[in-house]
């Protein structure tokens, strides 16, 4: 028994989990902004697929991973800038406009990788972000195995959770932002500008889930494959569900859901077969959201265009 323990929980485990977790929690943290403005983002998988296409493309290019950074964060944002115009300006229905940019994502993506490079499935390899150290953090037993060593979008990720959750919980901006989300009407009334603030949110998810699907091209691999987000997307939509439309609701759910996917990779060893194991962080997924979506009250003008009088 306690071989089984040590298995699935040990040093090499969790810090892969945390490696995991943190395309999701980028992404999760972009849902959050969007979906407490009230504007659902089914997009994120294809938001995500864009930004990690166009961060390896522009690190190709540019020579620069950090460059091919800023290239993600902006695609992204041009993606929740088209989800925003279909689902604000013009009231398109959501769930539609966030499905048409997934599947707009799948397309483009194959056809620039195949236009641009001449390749089909994976692109050249490309310049990435390395692994950095945490001086005398690194050097503690375990702790040091799991944070002491990891890529700097990790840190980053969980600088992002503390820094969202100031800004919904203790600004003037985040409470405007959460506000729009449950009465509209009500934000208006006072002075709040209801369109610029689900655009501005909108556009942030974007962002963000774009900078998730360039942790995948640019700092956990160093290329790009056709459909690598492997929907990702649509357990960090999971995640944000499940973790309540919190950020550290949502980095507990993503940790979780990159615990499982780390597992999975370990089970391989044990000689399960590899498509039932790889079967596992997608049924944890389900699980999750059939346990607990009951219980996880959304914003309640979400998917709600707004009409204003």
């Amino acid at each position: 028994m306690w071989e089984y323990i040590t298995f699935f929980f040990n040093a090499t485990i969790l810090a892969a989990a945390l490696r995991m977790a943190t395309p999701l929690i980028f992404t999760s943290m972009g849902g959050i902004f969007s979906e407490r403005s009230g504007v659902i983002n089914i997009g994120l998988e294809g938001m995500m697929l864009t930004g990690a296409f166009m961060g390896m493309m522009v690190s190709h290019y540019t020579g620069s991973p950090w460059v091919g950074l800023l290239g993600a964060l902006v695609s992204g944002a041009i993606m929740g800038l088209i989800h925003a115009v279909a689902s604000i300006q013009y009231k398109a229905n959501q769930v539609v406009s966030g499905t048409a940019i997934n599947i707009f994502a799948v397309g483009f993506t194959v056809f620039m990788l195949r236009t641009i490079f001449n390749v089909a499935g994976t692109s050249p390899p490309v310049p990435s972000i390395g692994n950095v150290s945490i001086p005398i953090i690194v050097d503690i037993p375990v702790i040091g195995q799991i944070i002491g060593r990891q890529n700097p979008m990790v840190y980053m990720a969980l600088i992002l959770v503390v820094v969202v959750h100031i800004f919904l919980f203790r600004t003037d901006w985040g409470l405007r932002l959460r506000s729009v989300g449950e009465h509209p009407k009500a934000a208006d009334t006072v002075g709040i500008n209801v369109f610029l603030t689900r655009y501005m949110a909108v556009i942030m998810s974007g962002a963000l889930a774009g900078l998730g699907g360039a942790y995948l091209s640019i700092a956990h691999l160093s290329r790009f494959g056709d459909g690598m987000t492997a929907g990702r997307g649509f357990i960090a939509l999971a995640a944000m569900i499940f973790g309540k439309w919190t950020p550290f609701g949502a980095l507990g759910a993503s940790l979780l859901f990159g615990f499982a996917d780390a597992v999975q990779m370990s089970m391989q060893e044990l000689g399960i077969p590899r498509h039932f194991v790889q079967m596992t962080p997608y049924i944890l997924t389900m699980v999750a959201l059939a346990g607990f979506i009951g219980r996880a009250t959304p914003p309640k003008a979400i998917g709600k265009p707004y009409e204003k009088e």
